[in-house]
Formats: C-alpha cells, sequence, structure tokens
C-alpha cells in the first residue's frame, strides 16, 4: 500500500536534462515511483536564460504548469508564449519542444502518467 510523502522541492536533486541537443535544462523529479506513485510523475524543470530542449515525442501527454518565467513551446506545427500562470496540455505522441526567452529561469511542473493505458 502506497504511503505519504513530504519533502521541501528544492531539497530534490536537480540532474542535467539528458537530451540530445538540451542546453541549460535542468530536470528534478519531484514526486515518481520511488516515492510509491503508481500513476503520474511530478517533475519540475528548469531552463536557464538562453537554455531549450529540442523537438520530441513521447507516448504520454503532459500537463503543465509554469511557475516562473518565460518561455517558447511548439506542439506539433504551432509555436506559444508562456508565462508565469500559463497552463498547458501536450498530447501524447505530438513533437513538442521548450524554449526560454526571458532574462530568468523558466520553471514548471509537468506531471506525466508512470504507465500506459491499458
Amino acid at each position: 500500500m502506497p504511503r505519504e510523502v513530504i519533502k521541501k522541492a528544492d531539497e530534490v536533486p536537480m540532474q542535467e536534462v539528458d537530451f540530445e541537443g538540451a542546453i541549460g535544462a535542468y530536470i528534478q523529479w519531484l514526486l515518481s515511483k520511488d516515492d510509491g506513485a503508481e500513476n503520474f510523475a511530478m517533475r519540475r524543470f528548469t531552463i536557464k536564460p538562453g537554455g531549450k530542449i529540442p523537438r520530441h515525442a513521447h507516448w504520454y501527454e503532459h500537463e503543465i504548469y509554469v511557475l516562473k518565467g518565460r518561455g517558447r513551446v511548439g506542439i506539433g506545427e504551432k509555436v506559444y508564449e508562456v508565462e508565469e500562470g500559463s497552463v498547458l496540455f501536450v498530447p501524447p505522441d505530438v513533437p513538442h519542444w521548450y524554449e526560454n526567452i526571458g532574462d530568468e529561469d523558466w520553471v514548471f511542473l509537468c506531471i506525466i502518467p508512470l504507465r500506459k493505458p491499458e
């Protein structure tokens, strides 16, 4: 049976995004399978000014909430500018990319499923 987990987000290790072409992008796995989560992972991304995560796609959807900063997001063939308070949905299997267009860190939460739907 899963147990409750309480921790400080700022104490979760920050790792470089391990994706070819990513520059100045970092991820923190705030909640994951390691914490007993069975359905969703909560991640926090920090993209430094001028940083980016290049075009890619996954089998899973993304729910994103921007905490701080400004960015440009490509979803499919469309490009959006987002800022603090913006929410985004990236459908599964749709190519997408991220780029910080501000002069401060762009920080956002990204929730993803941990397993494919049946």
